[in-house]
Parts: C-alpha cells; sequence; structure tokens
C-alpha cells in the first residue's frame, strides 16, 4: 500500500497587474513551484496587464510537501525577467478546502529574507554537566539551499544564536549542498533563552551577506527529549512588517489537493470484477450499477468520475463496451434527435476523455501541420464587418490601403484555405486513426442508427459522431492548441481571431450545416460553399471509417507509442572536461523499454540507455553548465558501473516533461537511487558539495516521487480502483436510499442470473464490496493516527 499526494491546479487569470514595461503593459507568465522546486510554466500572454491563461495541471508528489507558490513574471527580451508577486499556498490551507481552493488571491511582495529553500541537518543534545548542564549543537550539512550569487551557488555558513551568545561556523565557497561537522556548545541557567536560533547565510565581500533561512528549536521540547537528530526544513525570516496587499494585483486559482491510500491490488478486486461485469458483453443487464453512478454524480465532479471509469475499463480492455454501455443509457431517455449528446452526461464526459487518451497522437497528425500554418502565417483574417480594422490589414498595392470588400474577400480565401486542408487531411485519415477508435465511432453510429431508423434522421447517425469528433475534440484543439499540447503558447489576438472563426466553419460542418447553426451569425455565409463541400467530406469520411471492421480483437486495444519523444541536447565528449558548449542535438524517443536517440526523427535510432538500467532522473545545477534546463539520467552500463547521461531541454516545461516521463516508466525498477549529486564531477570534486569522491554518496534526496499527469500516462489500475471507492464512498447515503426504495418496490428480487443462480441485487453487492473496502482502509497502517516519531518526521 502506498500514501499519494497530487495536486489539480488551473491558472486562470490575473487582474490589475502593475506595468513593468515603459510602454505601460506588462508581458506575465506564471512559474509554479512545489516547495521551491519550479515545476510549470505558463505561456507568456503579451502586452496585458489582465492577463488569461486557463492552463490546467495534475502535479503529483509526496505527502510531506509543504506549499505551492505561484509566482507571476514579465518577461523581458533583454534583461532579466521581472518578479511581479506571487501567491503562496500552504498544505495546511489546502488540506482546509477538500472540495479545493477556489477564488482570486492577492499578490504578495517577494521579498529575498522570504524565499528561502532547503534543510539542514542539526544533532542537538542536552549535556549534564558538574555545574550545570549544556547544550550541544552539531551542524552537519546541509542540501537545497537558494543559490544567492550570480555563480549559481552560495557561500553558505551557519550562525548559531543562544542566550545572547553568538557562534559561526566556517564558510563553504561555491556550495548550495555544504558539509561543515562543527560543534558548539552553550550553558544552560535558569531562566535562560526558551530558543535555539540556527541561521543560515550566504557570505558576500562586498555587500551585505544574504540570509538563507533559520531553524527555531524548543529547548524545553530538547530537554525532556534529551537528543534530537535530524534533517530540519529551513524558515523563512517573517519579522518584517507587510505592505497593504491588493496594490500587486490579483490571481485566480483553482487548486485542489488529493491524499490516497491506495491498498494492496486483490482488495480492489471485488470492485473491479462488480464493475466490469456490469458492461461486459453478453452478461450486462440493464447497466444498474453505471446507470446510478451517474445519477449520484454532481455536474461538478462528472468529468472526474468518468475519466476514472474509463481509466479503469482501459485497463480490463473494455473501455468500448463501457462507452457502448453508455450509449444505450443515453438514447433510452432521449426522445429528441437534436438533443442528443448535447448535455454533459457521463457519456459525453467519458468519450471527451477516451478521445483524449487514445487519440491525442491522430489529433496532432491531422491538426497539427494547419495550427502551426497558422500561426507562422499570422494573417489578419476577419467575417465579421462590424468588427473589420482596415489599418489592421496593411496595404494590397503600391501604398493603398485595402478595402472592406477586400478584407473580407481575403479572409474568406484564407479561411477556405484552412478549412480544406483540414477536411482533406482528416479524409486520408481513415487507416491512421487507431482501430479501438475507430471501432467505438462504429458502435455509437450503429446503435444511433437503430433508435433513430427514419429517413427524416438519416442524418442523425453522422452527427452524434462528429458532436463528439468535431464539437468536443477537434474545435476546442483549435481553439486552445496551447491546452492540446499542439503549440507550446498561447496564441496572440490576431491569431486567436483566425483560429476562432476556423473552430466556427468546423463546428458547422460537424453540424451538417443545419438551418440552425446558419442562422447564428450570417456573416458567415461566405464560407457555405467549402461548408456545403466539407459536409460531404465529412459524411464520406465517417461512411468510411465506420465500415472497416477489425480483424483482430487485439487490435482494440491502446497500442503502446513511444512515451515521449522530441529533440534534446546531449552532452557527447566522454572523458573531456564538461562544458556547455559540448551539447549535440538529436531526436530522442522514450518507449518502455529504452531511451533511443536518432539524428533525425525519421532515422535509425541507436539505443542510449535500456530502461530497466535506469537509477534516477534528475534535475542539474545551473552553475555546472552554465546553462539552464540540464537533466541527468543515471544508469548502469553493462558492467554494472553506475554511468551518467546529461541531457539539455528548450524550457522548464519541457524539462519536467522529461523528467516526470523517466520517473514514471522507471518507477518499478529495482535499485533506484535514493539519493544523488545535482552538480558535475569537475577535476577532482563534486561542484555541488566538494566532495572528493567520484562514488561517494549523493548530498541531495531524488526526486522520483514528483510527477506530472499527462494523456498518455500509464494506467494506474490500484489508483483508478481507489479513486472509484472514494467516490462511491461520497455518496453512499444516496445508494443506500436508493437499494431501499429498490428493495420495496415492484421490481425487488428482480435481476440478471445465469442458469440455476438466484436473482442477483447488484446494488446490494456494491454496498457491501464499499463496507469491505473501508474495512481494509480502517485497519491498513496508513489508515491509522500517526506516531509520535513520524510527526517529527513530518515536521523536520
Amino acid at each position: 500500500m502506498a500514501k499519494r499526494s497530487s495536486l489539480s491546479i488551473r491558472i486562470v487569470e490575473g487582474k490589475n497587474l502593475p506595468a513593468k514595461d515603459i510602454t505601460g503593459s506588462s508581458d506575465p507568465y506564471c512559474i509554479v513551484k512545489v516547495d521551491n522546486e519550479p515545476i510549470i510554466r505558463t505561456a507568456t500572454v503579451w502586452k496585458t496587464l489582465c492577463p488569461f491563461w486557463g492552463e490546467e495541471y495534475e502535479v503529483h508528489l509526496p505527502p510531506t510537501f509543504h506549499s505551492v507558490a505561484f509566482y507571476v513574471m514579465d518577461e523581458d527580451a533583454l534583461s532579466r525577467d521581472d518578479v511581479i508577486g506571487k501567491v503562496c499556498l500552504t498544505r495546511d490551507t489546502l488540506a482546509a478546502h477538500p472540495k479545493g481552493f477556489s477564488g482570486w488571491a492577492h499578490l504578495t511582495e517577494v521579498d529575498p529574507d522570504e524565499e528561502v529553500q532547503g534543510e539542514i541537518h542539526l544533532r542537538l543534545e542536552v549535556v549534564p554537566g558538574t555545574r550545570a548542564c549544556r547544550l550541544r549543537c552539531s551542524v552537519l550539512e546541509a542540501r537545497d539551499l537558494a543559490p544567492k550569487d550570480r555563480n549559481g551557488a552560495s557561500d553558505p555558513f551557519v550562525r548559531v544564536r543562544y542566550n545572547g551568545r553568538t557562534q559561526e561556523t566556517s564558510i563553504v565557497k561555491k556550495s548550495c549542498y555544504p558539509r561543515w561537522n562543527e560543534t558548539f556548545e552553550f550553558e544552560l541557567e535558569e531562566g535562560a533563552a526558551e530558543v535555539l536560533c540556527v541561521e543560515a547565510w550566504d557570505w558576500d565581500l562586498v555587500s551585505r551577506n544574504d540570509f538563507l533561512g533559520k531553524v527555531v528549536v524548543n529547548v524545553q521540547r530538547l530537554w525532556a527529549a534529551q537528543r534530537e537528530e535530524g534533517w530540519f526544513r529551513l524558515q523563512p525570516d517573517q519579522s518584517k512588517s507587510r505592505r497593504e496587499e491588493g496594490h500587486l494585483g490579483s490571481l485566480q486559482l483553482e487548486v485542489r489537493l488529493r491524499d490516497e491510500t491506495v491498498l494492496p491490488s486483490s482488495c480492489y478486486q471485488p470492485l473491479v470484477q462488480l464493475l466490469c461485469r456490469e458492461v461486459k458483453p453478453g452478461t450486462q443487464g440493464p447497466g444498474q450499477l453505471i446507470s446510478l453512478i451517474e445519477e449520484t454524480t454532481s455536474t461538478e465532479c462528472r468529468q472526474e468520475v468518468a475519466t476514472t471509469l474509463l481509466k479503469l475499463f482501459l485497463g480490463q480492455g473494455l473501455a468500448k463496451d463501457f462507452l457502448d454501455l453508455l450509449f444505450q443509457l443515453e438514447l433510452s431517455r432521449t426522445s429528441e434527435a437534436n438533443t442528443l449528446f448535447r448535455s454533459n452526461s457521463l457519456a459525453s464526459k467519458s468519450m471527451e476523455s477516451f478521445l483524449k487518451v487514445a487519440g491525442m497522437r491522430y489529433l496532432h497528425g491531422v491538426l497539427g501541420p494547419i495550427i502551426d500554418r497558422v500561426f507562422e502565417e499570422k494573417k489578419y483574417v476577419e467575417l465579421d464587418p462590424s468588427k473589420v480594422e482596415v489599418k489592421d490589414v496593411g496595404c494590397s498595392g503600391l501604398h493603398r490601403p485595402q478595402t472592406e470588400a477586400e478584407v473580407l474577400e481575403q479572409s474568406v480565401q484564407t479561411l477556405c484555405a484552412h478549412l480544406g486542408a483540414l477536411l482533406s487531411a482528416l479524409s486520408r485519415s481513415v487507416r491512421a486513426c487507431p482501430a479501438v477508435v475507430r471501432a467505438t465511432f462504429r458502435q455509437l453510429f450503429r446503435r444511433v442508427r437503430e433508435r433513430f431508423p427514419s429517413a427524416q434522421d438519416e442524418n442523425v447517425p453522422f452527427i452524434a459522431v462528429t458532436s463528439f469528433l468535431c464539437l468536443r475534440f477537434v474545435s476546442p484543439a483549435i481553439l486552445a492548441p496551447k491546452l492540446f499540447h499542439l503549440r507550446e503558447r498561447h496564441a496572440d489576438a490576431r491569431t486567436s481571431r483566425t483560429l476562432l472563426l476556423l473552430a466556427k466553419a468546423v463546428q458547422n460542418v460537424g453540424n451538417m450545416d443545419t438551418p440552425a447553426s446558419r442562422a447564428k451569425e450570417a456573416w458567415m455565409e461566405p464560407l457555405q460553399p467549402t461548408v456545403r463541400q466539407g459536409v460531404a467530406q465529412l459524411k464520406d469520411f465517417i461512411t468510411k471509417l465506420v465500415d472497416i471492421q477489425e480483424k483482430d480483437e487485439r487490435a482494440l486495444s491502446l497500442q503502446a507509442p513511444p512515451v515521449k519523444e522530441g529533440p534534446l541536447f546531449i552532452h557527447r565528449t566522454k572523458g573531456k572536461p564538461l562544458t556547455s558548449s559540448s551539447f549535440k542535438k538529436l531526436h530522442f524517443s522514450l518507449t518502455t523499454e529504452a531511451l533511443s536517440f536518432a539524428k533525425t526523427p525519421s532515422s535509425k535510432k541507436s539505443t542510449l540507455i535500456k530502461l530497466a538500467n535506469i537509477r534516477a532522473a534528475e534535475k542539474v545545477e545551473e552553475k555546472s553548465f552554465s546553462s539552464s534546463h540540464v537533466m541527468q539520467v543515471i544508469y548502469t552500463d553493462d558492467a554494472g558501473k553506475l554511468q551518467t547521461a546529461y541531457l539539455q531541454c528548450k524550457s522548464v516545461n519541457e524539462l519536467n516533461q522529461w523528467l516526470s516521463a523517466l520517473r514514471k516508466v522507471c518507477i518499478n525498477n529495482t535499485g533506484l537511487l535514493g539519493s544523488y549529486h545535482p552538480g558535475i564531477f569537475r577535476g577532482d570534486k563534486w561542484s555541488c558539495c566538494h566532495q572528493r569522491d567520484k562514488t561517494d554518496l549523493g548530498c541531495n534526496k531524488t526526486r522520483s516521487w514528483v510527477t506530472l499527469q499527462e494523456w498518455n500516462d500509464p494506467l494506474d489500475h490500484d489508483l483508478e480502483a481507489q479513486l472509484i471507492y472514494r467516490h462511491l464512498l461520497g455518496v453512499e447515503a444516496a445508494l443506500r436510499e436508493k437499494h431501499r426504495q429498490l428493495s420495496t418496490g415492484p421490481e425487488a428480487g428482480r435481476g440478471p442470473t445465469g442458469p440455476g443462480e438466484a436473482p442477483r441485487d447488484p446494488l446490494a453487492e456494491l454496498l457491501q464490496v464499499l463496507g469491505d473496502l473501508q474495512e481494509a482502509h480502517r485497519s491498513s497502517p496508513a489508515g491509522s493516527p500517526p506516531s509520535l516519531s513520524r510527526i517529527l518526521e513530518l515536521q523536520t
């Protein structure tokens, strides 16, 4: 069993930010740090004081994390980016909001004395003496201190203060991982100070020393314990008075912390088997449990439940059957064809999740080139005459401004070209569409045609498919390509307008060019010839898509694509000095077997590291190569000797995505390291801690538990079952009430059975399974109150 924590983060928007540029505006973006570790960087929104991001992330991290901070920055091309302000949420704050923190938060100033990080290793003892007891403080080492100097390091020393006396350690030059092993003693007297203060400082020759953090120890508690040793987290100096909040603007956030104790797989088997029995072909009855889950799920958490159920059934090879059951349930309660799959039902939400999990690579292949073209061309496109601004367009000939009619005509041509290119790419992609997606659409098409067989409803099966493919998948990706990983940055205002108009055109095609869709915006009329042609192309595409019968049932399982791929820079000067100029650009591919590289994406790949040999994937200090975003992959070679490969990424997001992908696929490797060196071995010592033994144990903890959730994550069967259990436990009262009603109603005692079997009551079985799981959680060690030693461990 394991304790797992995750943070669901949505960075919505900012408002009333201060102007940092001479133009009276700013170019804001956000950096998200968990315990001072940069995890996420949003896209920059240019020239605005009220930016909108709308970016969502999920971070998996250890239960012992302390805080998550959101820094709003102003991007500058010629100088260092300016810090506008920050919002910091502690773990305790998030734990106090079980449904998540949601709302506006004022940005506060970033005070260098409060920007502390790292831990210090202390041994504290009360030593008996002949005349009086003595307080002994051994300052052993520190790790992950904040880099305060321009070289990306610090020159740390420690100041120990007690009862008016101060003692200091020696200075360790150019290290954020210093080792001192120095001991200090103080006399303990009646009426003496009740606290011992241990402060870490960065020594500076010219300017004042920089504060690195402090630990305050309660001497009375230490007197009772006599001896205490461990890693203590450095705390900021919060003695300064704050300026009034609100002058730096605000940030709208949605942040939710979830802690889960995941039991062994065997505990979840009864729940998984019961749910699978509901959807398995040939054994399903009316889908009673799935219907009840939908009935008792509130709108606000329906997407979450749909995604979890989908992943659970994907792991059991029953995703297509689960979705087919949802199609039948929705069709059974739908009387009007034009309302089919238009609500946020469990079927709609599950299909949205299914397309993202199973069809994202397909979407990138079809839509990616068109989106890239829109971004690169940056053409002015506008169809609404009331919004045309001729001055934004430029000249059509020899210094003659374009007329409004010319702008509109050119816009129609541009949009028709993009729409035609997209529909042509879609038409050619029948075989490229994943088999499990084709099979699911084929089942949907067949069910809808059976429910609405009349000639007047001949377009309804096509619209059912396009309601998911176009309206809930392709169009949202066009509107927000950054959120679908199609682009690294948000579009500017001009490109956003082009994307919006293209998305509207795709929606009209997806709606089969119905009169209702045409009536909404009459100025879209010039696109109608292309839209009508697109409808014919789309219907032909869907006909071919649902006509392909899968010969091999194994094709219906999700094919395992590369976990991660893309260009990286690798250090290739083996045995020579490590420098930032010794990196070579190659194309890397991470699969469930190996990390491989090639000169180009299409050339033959060579294996760099076998997956089973990886022992850690961690960041490298910026000062090591005088370069940002470098990671190290520590692995064993054929002789069993530890080796390190250094890889450089182009951004903090790419760095964390690669680290996350490597950590996920190596999570079950044997021999994973618990510590590592964040520096490099240059000359005769490590650059981080200055140790001279190259085989020395690392000076910092590995962060194998910090990962980012992605659409192509490996399935985690036990976690998905735990999340479903947690949801059902929350609606247990409603389920029991439903069971009481069914038990006393006319349907009591009826249920699907096998030959010679007594009638089954799935809901009663579910309630029994929930009770058993509840008992298993109560009796698990993780479910019992933490011990005193564990509390001290969490505090330090």
